[in-house]
């Protein structure tokens, strides 16, 4: 198996748990818009997930580009950028006392990455069958 293919295999198993992970916040930001969860709860459960989320994606990213995966770092690259840009502004976490308030650009933040890593973890495998085809 050769190198490009044991990184996209990384990025296969890292794409499917950050699409996990984006799963479990759309369905529990659907369980706060029908009162099954109330904000305080919400926000303990997902702000545990808000910074290993970041930090798994730019870890990924760099593993992209130290391998020299100039498309896959390019496509990871804004996504990272965002990521950093909400740290340093210091808007990535949820608060409870404002949920309600922006919960709509929350939901919609939410299903915007879930598309990413959604055609992010497809990119990635069929990258890794590519590598596995040409090895053989």
């Amino acid at each position: 198996m050769s190198a490009e293919a044991m990184v996209f295999l990384f990025g296969v198993i890292v794409g499917a748990g950050l699409l996990f992970v984006k799963v479990f916040f759309v369905i529990l930001i659907s369980d706060l818009e029908v009162d099954y969860i109330n904000p305080i709860e919400l926000c303990n459960k997902l702000n545990q997930f808000v910074l290993p989320e970041m930090a798994v994606q730019a870890f990924l990213t760099t593993v992209f580009l130290l391998s020299g995966q100039w498309m896959a770092t390019a496509w990871n690259l804004p996504l990272v950028a965002y990521n950093a840009n909400k740290i340093m502004n210091g808007k990535h976490m949820f608060d409870a006392t404002e949920i309600f308030r922006t919960l709509g650009q929350h939901k919609k933040e939410c299903f915007i990455k879930l598309g990413f890593y959604l055609l992010s973890f497809f990119y990635y495998l069929y990258r890794m069958i590519l590598a596995l085809v040409n090895d053989s």
